[in-house]
């Protein structure tokens, strides 16, 4: 087994294994908190999905870097792999009982995405996807939409924590957008919108202010299924993702187009 078969593996485990404890926890009583703003809300389900996910990768893997969304592992210096790590992405919906949340795991390799775990244990699909290697659901093939027209395009965005205090809100993004595609859809979990550019149920997805765990494994999902994910002005991987463009490629350029307009 090659490192990369190894960390797949350990990957696809840890995001099986987090997403039945939070199948086991769904519409149960839970103890919710709020961090950065009050609808930036965290659960214990939240905390005890990272503390599986990140104690099993430092044991395993004691030399790896590891950042996570509630601030476990350690973003270790110089290290080869980075693992990026989202335990529980769709929290809010988690917390109301919204069926669509899901465990993303991102691993890096010298600063580039090398391969992405996404589990929706609900749905149990599991997209996967490795630089180089093609992306999968549930082990078999997934490719983008062909669509490229914007017009007859499915859409899908979210709106940042500080929208209730920032004027960069996504509103003027979101009313552009609702006049010239088909469709647009705001679920609340950006790992899960990206795989579903990737499997070609959406042709396009934007989003302000995400993390790195945000977008680190749907990302790569995306881009091994034929699409381009991209900053607003087209450039780079959106690593941080700051700015997000992602789409089935035959309508990106239409997409930026729309959101130069608004800048």
């Amino acid at each position: 087994m090659s490192e990369t078969d190894a960390l797949l593996a350990l990957a696809v485990d840890l995001a099986r294994r987090a997403g039945a404890l939070q199948k086991s926890r769904y519409e149960t009583r839970l103890e919710i908190g709020t961090k950065s703003a009050p609808v930036d809300l965290v659960t214990e389900v939240d905390r005890a999905c990272e503390a599986l996910i990140v104690d099993a990768v430092e044991r395993e893997r004691p030399g790896d870097a590891v950042v996570a969304e509630e601030g476990g592992g350690s973003d270790r210096a110089g290290a080869t792999w980075r693992w990026v790590i989202d335990p529980l992405d769709g929290t809010t919906n988690y917390a109301h009982g919204y069926p669509r949340f899901c465990v993303s795991i991102g691993v890096e390799r010298e600063d580039a995405r090398h391969l992405g775990v996404v589990y929706d244990p609900l749905m149990d699909e599991l997209y996967t996807a490795v630089r180089g290697g093609g992306a999968l659901r549930n082990g078999a093939p997934i490719r983008v939409s062909p669509e490229a027209d914007l017009g007859r395009s499915l859409l899908a965005t979210g709106f940042a924590y500080d929208r209730r205090e920032s004027n960069v809100d996504n509103l003027d993004n979101f009313g552009a957008f609702l006049k010239r595609a088909r469709a647009l859809r705001r679920d609340g979990s950006a790992a899960l919108d990206l795989c579903y550019v990737a499997s070609g149920r959406l042709e396009g997805y934007w989003e302000l202010k995400l993390q790195p765990w945000d977008v680190a494994a749907g990302a790569l999902v995306v881009e091994e299924a034929g699409g381009r994910v991209s900053d607003f002005a087209g450039t780079g991987t959106a690593r941080s993702g700051r700015e997000v463009v992602a789409s089935n490629g035959r309508i990106h350029d239409a997409m930026l187009a729309v959101l130069r307009r608004n800048a």
